[in-house]
């Protein structure tokens, strides 16, 4: 069997043809956490005129050199609509978010005048354009303030209220159904029957992936090793899924099934084998617009794949980068690769003194299926085909697993 690189099963994946985004319209405080489908354009200026920055007075700046300067009768409250015009040896008071009255070009804050008989006395003089918001001083119109693909926080929903946006542009969250197979596997509640058996995780750990992804989780439960069984299960998956995400049955065992029910539910296979570590019998398939990951059953090699290729086709869905969040680092203690695969590694990834280090402490090795070496800070190191040995004070590149 012939396995691609990691490399080359990345480009594969990123070149596959998810149709484009598609995308709903919701009510503007129902669009937190969505993607934005659609570029949030300013359709004016703003500020659209000339704008106070402080509470003071709307001045001419020579008009400082004469030490005093005359207040005018009428007050320039936010929101107001004040007439009257500044003219030499006059000035207007202007509060917060006003817009300076005509002929004024600056703004002296209360904090540098005397008010006395009238007058404002200049204790501290200003440059001219002091505190004044100059026109598109925040945006001018047609510039992009948000562009599509950007997760929508409370920052985003700011700015969109700040332009009277009723209904938000959003991604359709792709529906990803998620099944594990194996006769050994149990779902939650369910009574073991056999020493052998084991609670399922896999369906429950990518869903979660999956939904902090953006995506709409169906959870289609547990599969035993028969293969009508097993199709009748992929076939109720893809009647409800974008995207059907099956653990275990991808080997060369004799139960595993999953490899050649796929192709004869009519998907094209895209690959099947990477050589990575873990999860080199990972098959990627597709039928018309929806996408088939099938993963190995070891709860970790079955995470880390789904984090690899499940993650970014996802993200490809929604219009995102489709790419992960790598860093370098420096190694703090010696690593030993035992493979020729692009190996991923669980470490631990921290900040220090200016600079991400990676080390191993605390992490077990010798089993594909320890999950819990992904709690905490951690990361997934990526050590290439090439790389042998590796000594303390290596760089290293790792992928970050609280930025997914």
């Amino acid at each position: 069997m012939s396995f691609l690189s990691y490399t080359e099963s990345v480009e594969r994946l990123n070149a596959l043809d998810t149709g484009g985004v598609r995308y709903e319209k919701v009510a503007l405080p129902d669009a937190l956490g969505r993607i934005l489908a659609e570029h949030i354009v300013a359709d004016e200026d703003y500020p659209r005129h000339p704008t106070a920055a402080m509470d003071g007075y709307a001045i001419r700046a020579g008009d400082q050199r004469a030490g005093s300067i005359a207040v005018a009768d009428d007050d320039n409250p936010a929101g107001g609509e004040n007439r009257t015009t500044v003219t030499a040896g006059t000035c207007v008071k202007t509060f917060t978010g006003a817009m300076m009255p005509a002929g004024a070009d600056t703004l002296i804050p209360i904090e540098n005048v005397t008010l006395r008989d009238g007058r404002i006395v200049i204790d501290e003089a200003v440059p001219e354009g002091f505190s004044v918001r100059p026109v598109g001083e925040s945006y001018f119109e047609g510039d992009i303030l948000i562009p599509k693909g950007t997760p929508i926080s409370f920052a985003e929903i700011g700015v969109m209220a700040g332009l009277n946006r009723v209904m938000v542009p959003v991604a359709l969250r792709p529906r990803v159904g998620v099944l594990s197979t194996g006769s050994e596997i149990l779902d939650l509640g369910e009574n073991a029957t056999t020493p052998s058996q084991i609670r399922s995780s896999n369906n429950y750990t990518i869903a979660a992936l999956a939904q902090s992804a953006g995506a709409e989780v169906v959870q289609l439960g547990t599969a035993p090793d028969d293969r009508a069984g097993i199709t009748r299960a992929f076939e109720n998956a893809l009647e409800s899924s974008d995207i059907v995400v099956s653990t275990g049955g991808v080997s060369v065992g004799d139960y595993d099934f999953v490899k050649d029910i796929v192709p004869a539910l009519g998907a094209a296979v895209v690959y099947k084998g990477v050589r990575i570590k873990p999860g080199q019998h990972i098959m990627v398939a597709q039928r018309g617009r929806q996408f088939i990951l099938a993963l190995p059953g070891f709860a970790y090699s079955s995470t880390v794949t789904f984090i690899l290729y499940g993650l970014p086709l996802i993200r490809k869905m929604l219009g995102r980068d489709p790419g992960h969040t790598l860093v370098e680092a420096t190694l703090k203690a010696p690593f030993v690769k035992r493979s020729k695969k692009t190996e991923f590694t669980a470490c631990n990834l921290r900040f220090e003194n200016g600079r991400y280090v990676v080390d191993f402490e605390g992490k077990k090795t010798g089993s594909s299926a320890i999950l819990t070496n992904m709690i905490g800070e951690t990361g997934l190191m990526i050590t290439d085909e090439s790389d042998g040995p590796l000594e303390a004070g290596t760089a290293v590149r790792v992928l970050k697993l609280d930025r997914l």
